[in-house]
């Protein structure tokens, strides 16, 4: 009886070990998913300037980054007739180390669904900000059942541009040196005079501190209206309008019929909704056979913000939405061209609208808190001048003296 129970505990153990050992193998065999590339790489891509232009010598623009999707089956070969969502999420908001766009931090930068015949899909698109950026992406098959579909998480890191940390530590020295020299001015032994409250010395370091943090309190809030401010062109009535766009937003030519909609104006921190559609004017009915090329280009500095090139959906559409992450007037263009295979060829022909953009100026409680640091790197320097000039000045000298009249 023993023997025939040691057998059976040993055979269950077994059985256990088998059915592990096989989840195990099949948790860890290959899987259907989707791989992200860029071009250049990551490492070698620094966020937006915020004053950025493509004009030479006027500031530091670098081109938007390529995003490429590949969706693979098990044995890592590209699937075939898929349908790719992406959705593009900026860094979560962090208000203690803010980025120069504080209003996109946390907000969707890019939503947009692509054929994707080949299992790739590829997107330019200028981040602004540094960060990680999460990717959602879900891949469908385009012929019902032909594969399962795949949801998956995608992230993507983008340093911080060592420019910045090198300007920030210059401006924490000269903010410590500041606060240095009050603290061993004011340690000093200082005279006061009859009738004043004060020395002389300490009374100019007093004045010429409260003046700097006056500065520094309107540089904060000057520099986060002027995000504003300065693109007055976007706002209704304010300025000047936007101007109106070279080419029409929709247009009939060659038998074919264009039509660019969507939203008339857009909000720093929002998305915008955008559509494009083909048809054939004469049947009425869809045309998808043709390549679109979408364009989204910053009127005031002229660089590129987003770039897509795909094919429309059954129904000639190609429907995306995107976040205008600098307000300042963008123009959109969309051109269309026929397959290479199309029975239908045409010379490609564009339509374009310009819309305008409002800024949204940083929150009160951003410029408060970047005002405290400034305040408290000074008074770090203080506090460490009053300490220094503590251990080299004896203690009797430590106390003012007062003149007697």
């Amino acid at each position: 009886m023993k023997k025939l129970k040691w057998s059976k505990l040993i055979g269950a153990i077994c059985m256990i070990g088998i059915v592990l050992y096989g989840w195990i193998g099949l948790s860890q065999s290959p899987q259907p998913s989707v791989r992200l590339t860029t071009n250049p790489p990551i490492n070698q891509v620094r966020p937006l300037e915020a004053e950025a232009t493509t004009v030479l010598g006027s500031g530091h623009y670098n081109p938007p980054v390529q995003l490429m999707l590949q969706a693979v089956d098990a044995q890592g070969q590209s699937l075939k007739d898929a349908k790719i969502h992406l959705q593009l999420f900026t860094n979560p908001k962090n208000p203690w180390f803010t980025t120069d766009f504080p209003i996109v931090e946390g907000t969707k930068l890019l939503d947009i669904e692509g054929n994707a015949p080949t299992g790739q899909l590829q997107v330019q698109q200028t981040l602004p900000i540094r960060g990680t950026y999460q990717l959602q992406v879900a891949v469908t098959p385009l012929v019902a059942n032909a594969f399962e579909p795949i949801q998956q998480k995608l992230t993507l890191t983008l340093p911080e541009n060592p420019l910045k940390y090198r300007y920030f530590g210059i401006l924490v020295v000269i903010l410590l040196a500041v606060g240095l020299l009050g603290g061993w001015v004011i340690g000093g032994r200082q005279a006061i005079q009859p009738g004043e409250i004060a020395p002389q010395q300490v009374r100019l370091l007093l004045s010429g501190l409260i003046v700097v943090a006056i500065a520094a309190l309107l540089w904060v809030n000057i520099s986060a209206e002027f995000a504003e401010s300065h693109h007055h062109m976007s706002m209704p009535g304010m300025g000047e309008e936007v101007p109106p766009s070279s080419k029409p937003a929709k247009l009939q030519s060659q038998g074919l019929y264009m039509q660019l909609s969507g939203d008339q104006s857009a909000t720093v921190g929002q998305s915008a909704k955008l559509q494009v559609s083909v048809s054939d004017p004469k049947t009425n009915q869809p045309v998808t056979d043709v390549v679109l090329k979408v364009t989204t280009t910053q009127l005031e500095n002229n660089w590129v913000a987003f770039a897509y090139q795909g094919t429309p959906d059954s129904n000639g559409k190609l429907a995306w939405e995107q976040e205008f992450f600098d307000g300042a007037p963008h123009s959109i263009l969309v051109e269309v061209a026929p397959l290479a295979n199309a029975t239908r060829q045409f010379q490609p022909f564009q339509v374009a609208e310009n819309i305008p953009v409002e800024g949204v100026a940083p929150p009160m409680s951003v410029r408060l808190i970047s005002l405290t640091y400034f305040t408290g790197i000074v008074v770090i320097g203080l506090l460490l001048g009053l300490w220094l000039r503590h251990r080299q000045t004896p203690r009797s000298g430590m106390t003012w003296k007062r003149s007697v009249s």
